[in-house]
């Protein structure tokens, strides 16, 4: 800093090495994400701007990564908040060139870092160079093209695919079909390689600093860890590589499991690829998205595949989050040993005050109760409707056990409704086979709102559609096969269990709940026969009155103006002055 404010450059090269090597000892992610302020050195190095023919100093900084672009970027402090902040500690020139639009807002003394109308450029006489009025991004492209036409750029594609450490130590994970020689030399070995038989496979290890440690592969028996190459005898690979290695594809090779001739047959894949739906979390946006596009890219590459990318559409959905607890050393304490005392915690067991903090739900917090505790004491399908009824799918919820007791007594309800305390069907005699005609219309309209619910992955409302028409079943002597087929259908894909239950009860047949038709609604019975209309005198809502969905104007005024909550807004002898009817939503009278 003091090198570059004092104009001297004796002795770049020592202070560029000083510096790398003093950068060096901090991790990438420290460089780049740590809120400290921004450092660098000047190199003694100056560049031309091919633009404008501008001089430039060059600094090495360490907040710059190598993994974008090249490792050598074009600073644009007025532009970017990490140039930005740069700039100010080294009073480099700022210069303005893209403006922000009226509806953006940028804080005083601060930078816009968003896209706008450019401005400044360094060719506004004139030339392949001059962008300014044009927009980011055709701005983007003309000055791309200007560079390589000029040969001193060309345009480029980088993937921000991160180092991948392909290897792990243990058990589990696909072998690496490779073995080394006693020379050392590695060779590849037949494929596919299986992972041996193994009672334990814990790796083994020595306070003897002198006794090598030894990999889990490395206790397997000779047979397998030992293989002959070319009639030399080499040991296997005892490294295995990571889950990434089949989840990255796996979904490929769940189209033709039982191919032992290749992954996946051409015509299938064909037919099936790519997947319409991939839903996962947001840390799965690196973590296996992107690995998983580029594995499929690979394939196509290489014509195993049919499609360039391997997911028609990606929807996040949120995380579940609990409160959690810390003892006074700040450790996690099991969910399972702690009690509330009037709303605060205490650990069961010690006694202890604790401390609560909410976030997610986890192994690491001790917050979370593992899948088959809860399936064991509630059920399965309980804990499958409470996770898709716990709110919108894209949001993170907090967890209930309030919430589960409430699905588990939903489902006990459909089972009283549909199931008789003998185990019989509970089914409406054949000459009644027919709700009454609001039932049969709550019904078809709550196939019509179920359907397009689940299709807008919109579950927690889906579900709340089947306990309302549930809740209007409670009370009836019996139920007719409609409404009992209909249910248990639209009730399968959030309770398969018991509706498969349900669904032999009572006799339908036709094979398993999954390969049958999904209920469609009859369109005369979702129109409404009757609707609630508000009535407004001088603006304010008097009075509401349920008239049948087609009446007319003339109908609804003379109802209405004979209605006692409106009457007494009238003048004695007077007609209103006027009388605005908007069919099948709301009348207006003026007074």
């Amino acid at each position: 800093k003091e090198v570059w404010k004092n104009g001297t450059i004796s002795g770049p090269r020592e202070a560029v090495g000083d510096y790398v090597a003093s950068a060096a000892e901090a991790t990438q992610v420290a460089r780049e994400f740590d809120e400290r302020e921004k450092s660098g050195v000047f190199t003694g190095i100056w560049a031309r701007n091919p633009a404008s023919g501008a001089v430039i100093p060059v600094f090495v900084a360490d907040y710059v990564s190598m993994e974008y672009g090249t490792g050598a970027i074009m600073a644009v402090p007025g532009h970017d908040d990490r140039d930005f902040e740069f700039a100010n500690i080294y009073d480099l020139e700022v210069i303005q060139v893209v403006q922000a639009p009226d509806s953006a807002k940028t804080e005083e003394g601060g930078c816009f870092t968003g896209e706008g109308i450019s401005i400044n450029s360094p060719a506004d006489g004139g030339g392949e160079f001059a962008i300014t009025g044009l927009g980011t991004a055709q701005a983007r492209e003309k000055i791309t093209s200007a560079l390589e036409r000029a040969g001193v750029g060309r345009f480029a594609v980088r993937y921000k695919l991160r180092d991948w450490i392909f290897s792990r130590q243990r058990y589990w994970g696909e072998p690496f079909p490779l073995a080394t020689t006693p020379d050392g030399f590695s060779v590849a070995t037949e494929v596919p390689v299986l992972l041996p038989e193994m009672e334990d496979f814990r790796p083994q290890t020595s306070d003897d600093p002198d006794t090598p440690v030894s990999l889990p592969l490395g206790r397997a028996a000779d047979d397998w860890r030992l293989v002959s190459m070319d009639g030399i005898q080499c040991e296997r690979e005892l490294n295995v590589m990571p889950q990434w290695a089949g989840s990255c594809w796996y979904f490929v090779r769940f189209i033709d499991p039982a191919n032992t001739r290749a992954f996946c047959d051409p015509a299938r894949e064909r037919h099936f690829m790519p997947v319409d739906l991939y839903i996962g979390g947001a840390e799965h946006g690196v973590l296996h998205l992107l690995y998983s596009r580029f594995w499929h890219k690979v394939l196509f590459d290489l014509g195993h595949v049919s499609s360039p990318e391997p997911f028609k559409k990606l929807f996040n959905q949120g995380m579940i989050t609990a409160d959690a607890f810390t003892d006074a050393r700040g450790v996690y304490v099991d969910i399972r040993e702690v009690e509330l005392r009037d709303g605060r915690p205490f650990h069961s067991k010690t006694g202890e005050a604790l401390t609560r903090s909410g976030g997610k739900m986890g192994k690491r917090y001790k917050n979370g109760l593992p899948p088959e505790e809860v399936g064991e004491e509630y059920g399965v399908d309980t804990l499958r409707l409470y996770e898709m009824y716990m709110g919108p799918l894209e949001q993170s919820t907090p967890w209930s056990m309030e919430g589960i007791r409430g699905m588990q007594r939903f489902l006990q309800r459909v089972w009283r409704n549909l199931v008789s305390q003998d185990g019989t069907a509970r089914r409406m005699a054949p000459e009644k086979d027919e709700e009454d005609v609001a039932l049969r219309r709550k019904l078809h309209r709550t196939m019509a709102k179920v359907t397009e619910d689940i299709e807008g992955l919109r579950l927690n409302t889906a579900i709340a559609a089947l306990i309302e028409l549930n809740n209007d079943l409670v009370g009836n002597e019996a139920v007719s096969e409609e409404m009992a087929r209909s249910l248990v259908l639209m009730l399968s894909p959030f309770a398969p269990h018991l509706g498969e239950e349900v669904w032999s009860i009572w006799g339908f047949g036709d094979g398993d709940l999954s390969v049958q038709d999904w209920p469609q609604p009859q369109e005369d019975l979702l129109v409404e026969d009757t609707l609630t209309l508000p009535v407004q005198v001088n603006g304010k809502v008097r009075a509401s009155v349920e008239v049948p969905a087609g009446i007319t104007e003339e109908t609804a005024r003379d109802l209405i103006l004979k209605l006692d909550n409106v009457r007494r807004y009238l003048p004695d002898s007077a007609a209103p002055k006027r009388f605005v009817y908007v069919p099948g939503r709301i009348v207006n009278i003026v007074v």
